[in-house]
């Protein structure tokens, strides 16, 4: 007696939590297919490692839930059932062994993503995973998906799909957002698309753009509100990103859209007692410019000078003429006004998404019987450190067990 034929499941989109949920689908028995737009596999993904592949973080699991914020009891179950431990471990066993940074982030040994990709791959061609590229899911024909492809359109009827499809960040690389109209048109509600993890625009003067674009300022802390975060930041020619600010980003981006700007304070020497900075600025200034004064008693790199001149232009303050107490103190207090988010096109993640009273405990969306979703296209955001990623191999991994338990009834 011949086997029953393996059910067919649609994977659309090859990022992290869609290769998950297509590993997770084709390890139960099903016959996957890995559907993208792209001409390759893991875009986003391999630009994520481009400066060393942050996978997850080793802090304890009741933490690292809390980078969630709102999301965190939503998304508990599936990273729960696949915990930054496992991730490790299945880092592990295609090859790359990882290790725990000084920060408690955790990196593949190579810091890449490519060797990781490739043996993820190798392992899905292995398991009978079909990767069908330069398809472009543009919604249903008659209950059927609908793709767009150089050769022309394509419908498919699978026993079961998991959207995969990303944010909108980075669209260039394959995550468009373009599935928002697709299933709001069916009824899902989606919350708008923002950048998340994202720079900010500020005002600069030109001659302090000019100069100082691209340069990082390093061991500061910014503060807004009651939150206070150590770290770098980056100048940009029209504003300032980088992992301190990414940090803050959610709160920075909500109350701008709330107040239209906000005024974020940034300590330049935080590690530097304040009686012990007066003390420095105390000494004679001599024939020494007072830059070059502020570079040498205050240990301030020349960026860290310029941001204090720029502002106190801002703040019209002759910084010369300030005694060594208020110097101190305004060093420890810049005052940047962010006028605007960087862009969703730049920022490395998304927030908004599918809203999840519109799935079930099992990822499926409720109006669309066999649908699943999965990764950054749900209503979820966190910081950069490994929270990304970690959630988007969860929630793929959850979202490839619930299409299982779907197909399997």
């Amino acid at each position: 007696m011949a086997a029953a034929p393996k059910p067919d499941v649609a994977v659309i989109g090859a990022g992290p939590a869609g290769l998950m949920a297509a590993e997770v689908l084709a390890s139960g028995g099903a016959s996957v297919t890995v559907y993208d737009a792209m001409p390759s596999a893991g875009r986003k993904f391999l630009l994520a490692g481009r400066g060393g592949l942050n996978l997850t973080h080793s802090e304890p699991l009741p933490h690292f839930m809390a980078r969630y914020g709102d999301a965190a009891a939503r998304l508990s179950p599936a990273i729960g059932a696949f915990p930054p431990d496992a991730l490790r471990a299945w880092s592990e066993a295609l090859g790359q062994p990882t290790f725990v940074g000084s920060s408690g982030r955790v990196f593949p040994r190579t810091f890449k993503a490519s060797p990781l990709l490739r043996a993820w791959l190798r392992r899905l061609d292995a398991r009978g995973v079909r990767l069908a590229l330069r398809h472009r899911w543009i919604g249903w024909d008659d209950g059927r998906l609908l793709f767009e492809t150089p050769q022309g359109r394509v419908t498919v009827n699978p026993a079961a799909t998991v959207l995969a499809l990303g944010g909108a960040s980075w669209p260039r690389l394959g995550s468009d957002g373009h599935w928002v109209d697709l299933l709001r048109s069916r009824g899902v509600n989606i919350a708008p698309l923002l950048p998340a993890n994202c720079g900010f625009a500020v005002a600069w003067s030109e001659p302090f753009s000019e100069r100082f674009a691209g340069q990082p300022l390093k061991n500061i802390e910014l503060r807004f509100g009651a939150r206070t975060v150590r770290g770098e930041a980056m100048i940009s020619r029209n504003g300032i990103e980088g992992g301190a600010i990414y940090a803050l980003a959610s709160l920075l981006r909500d109350d701008i859209a709330r107040a239209g700007r906000v005024t974020l304070n940034v300590a330049l020497r935080p590690d530097l007692d304040r009686s012990r900075l007066v003390e420095r600025l105390s000494k004679p200034r001599g024939k020494q410019s007072f830059a070059t004064y502020l570079r040498k008693a205050a240990g301030l790199a020349p960026v860290a000078v310029g941001l204090l001149y720029e502002s106190a232009l801002t703040g019209k303050l002759d910084l010369p003429r300030l005694s060594p107490a208020d110097l101190a103190a305004r060093i420890n207090d810049v005052q940047i006004n962010l006028t605007g988010t960087a862009g969703l096109d730049r920022a490395i993640s998304t927030a908004g998404g599918i809203a999840f009273d519109e799935l079930d405990d099992a990822f499926m969306l409720r109006r669309l019987p066999g649908v699943f979703a999965a990764g950054e296209m749900l209503d979820w955001e966190a910081p950069t450190g490994g929270y990304l990623l970690q959630a988007a191999f969860a929630i793929g991994a959850a979202a490839g067990r619930g299409a299982l338990a779907f197909i399997s009834r």
